[in-house]
């Protein structure tokens, strides 16, 4: 089903929560306090049989009382009462519904598959929409719209994050926060039901929002729609994933987690890797995109200079670096010459360039705005150890008021890195409030440099794939025409070859078989008896 009705998910103009509470510590309770103080401007319609209001607002008894048809229904009842109450709604004229009761497709109980299938029986009739069951909900910040019972509040950004795991949300949620880490879209997914992978790529890919996408998969489902979907948002704009389920113990907690089935690890690999997809191993990893796609540009290069006040840390780097595939940037004359008249003589002389131990805010500032300049830098990655002559403080804010200047050009990627915990925390509280992403190791910053050089490689791969055009013909075996108006029929070792003319300038007879026409995706042999089909 794809995109339809999906605006009426993520664009709601009106609410109905169903199951809304003002229990303590309840789901229903927890979902009415996240959808109030995200400050969503439509109609938030509390439904509980049992309350004449919910938070201070009216209350309505059911899906037949409520004043207006809501675009979206979130709905935290008992799994029993779930159909019905869809089916209803469906009747009613809403599109979209959310879903965060357990209790369907996860573990093998015979009574939840069946109300999955009742489930999806009365929803597809009308066309309505389902997240879920089995969920944490789903927000978009940039509206005000947190149909969530996560803990955290919310900050708009730019990054779509797709999970098949609310407890992944709910984490990613809270490191976010006070990293100001913000998103256009948070999807906790459960047990895809109806909406899935396929049906949120092709949505995000096309959202203006969203500029790049991090995925949380445990299994996928539909792998023709996923494949279709994923390559289609990874030509346009970043798709990272993080896929869990790798060992056979693991997959078989995701199928009792999810309902999904998880299936081998090695063909996950090769569909992200034909898809454009970027695929990382660790929730870590999937941190550090966040980190670097919610405030890098894109870039192309893989050459990195490293500027550093301890030897050590520049060591280190290098050596990520150089595993990772990417190159120690030389730098160029002038830039040496440069370096030498504003740094003390026992500097480096080389990259990575090493401050020495002594190096203050003017000079990581002053180094910075060198190597910007220099042609041979694709990106920087800064680097501070502490120490008692420069704080950590003073040398994020050297290093903010180069970048905050609006004439340092070429604008570059700058990867922070203040090394240590205690000692950096001021310093580190700067770069975040500057919007300046900060690793805690020089192997994370460096790791993370690598993202967006990955990503335009697997990007670059994709492309050279040429999609199959929808114009193509292809040959029968049961003698009708073929797509160059001619007879086809199979030879006695199975190939395929014409009857007649042998002197076609499309398609000339071989002794194996047909010669494929350079425009044309023709296969060049079948077994004996096969057919071949449009699928």
């Amino acid at each position: 089903m794809s995109i339809r009705n999906l605006d009426k998910m993520f664009r709601p103009r009106s609410i109905a929560v169903f199951g809304a509470s003002d229990k303590a510590k309840s789901v229903g309770s927890a979902l009415m306090t996240n959808l109030l103080r995200a400050g969503f401007s439509g109609p938030i319609l509390p439904v509980n049989p049992r309350a004449a209001a919910v938070h201070g607002i009216m209350a309505y008894k059911d899906v037949a009382s409520l004043p207006i048809t809501p675009d979206l229904a979130v709905i935290a009842t008992p799994p029993d009462t779930v159909p019905a109450l869809v089916a209803e709604l469906g009747r009613r004229g809403t599109r979209a519904a959310v879903i965060l009761t357990a209790g369907f497709a996860e573990g093998e109980v015979a009574v939840g598959k069946e109300r999955a299938a009742q489930l999806l029986g009365a929803a597809r009739p009308h066309l309505l929409r389902v997240v879920g069951p089995n969920c944490l909900g789903i927000a978009v910040p940039g509206i005000g719209l947190n149909a969530t019972f996560a803990p955290a509040a919310l900050l708009p950004g730019n990054i779509a994050f797709l999970t098949q795991s609310g407890a992944m949300a709910t984490t990613v949620l809270d490191w976010a926060l006070p990293r100001g880490i913000g998103f256009s879209a948070i999807v906790s997914m459960g047990d895809m039901s109806d909406v899935d992978f396929g049906d949120l790529l092709d949505y995000f890919a096309l959202d203006e929002a969203t500029h790049a996408i991090l995925i949380y998969a445990e299994a996928v489902t539909q792998a023709r729609k996923f494949m279709s979907a994923a390559r289609r948002a990874a030509r346009v704009k970043p798709v990272i994933a993080v896929k869990s389920g790798r060992a056979e113990e693991g997959a078989r907690a995701a199928t009792s987690h999810t309902g999904a089935l998880a299936g081998a690890d090695v063909v996950y690999e090769a569909v992200f890797r034909r898809a454009g997809m970027l695929r990382v191993s660790e929730l870590e990893e999937l941190f550090d995109a966040a980190a670097t796609l919610s405030r890098m540009s894109p870039q192309r290069g893989n050459r990195l200079a490293i500027v550093t006040n301890g030897g050590g840390a520049g060591v280190l780097a290098t050596d990520r670096l150089i595993e990772e595939g990417g190159r120690l940037a030389t730098l160029s004359a002038d830039t040496i010459a440069k370096l030498n008249s504003v740094l003390p003589a026992t500097w480096s002389h080389a990259n990575p360039v090493d401050l020495v131990g002594d190096a203050d805010a003017e000079r990581y500032a002053q180094a910075v705005t060198i190597l910007m300049q220099d042609a041979n830098v694709d990106a920087l990655l800064v680097a501070y150890c502490p120490t008692a002559i420069a704080s950590s403080a003073e040398a994020a804010q050297g290093l903010i008021n180069v970048l905050s200047q609006p004439d340092t050009a070429p604008r570059k990627n700058v990867f922070a890195c203040w090394m240590g915990d205690a000692n950096v925390a001021d310093g580190r509280a700067r770069l975040v409030a500057a919007q300046v992403s900060d690793y805690e190791t020089p192997e994370r910053a460096v790791r993370a440099f690598m993202y967006w050089f990955a990503i335009a490689r697997t990007k670059n791969c994709c492309s050279r794939l040429r999609p199959p055009s929808r114009r193509i013909h292809r040959p029968t075996l049961s003698g009708r025409e073929g797509s160059f108006g001619r007879r086809l029929t199979t030879s006695g070792n199975g190939s395929i070859r014409p009857r007649s003319p042998a002197s076609s300038p499309a398609m000339a007879s071989h002794s194996h078989g047909l010669r494929p026409c350079p425009t044309r995706n023709w296969p060049r042999r079948l077994r004996p008896g096969s057919k071949l089909r449009w699928r």
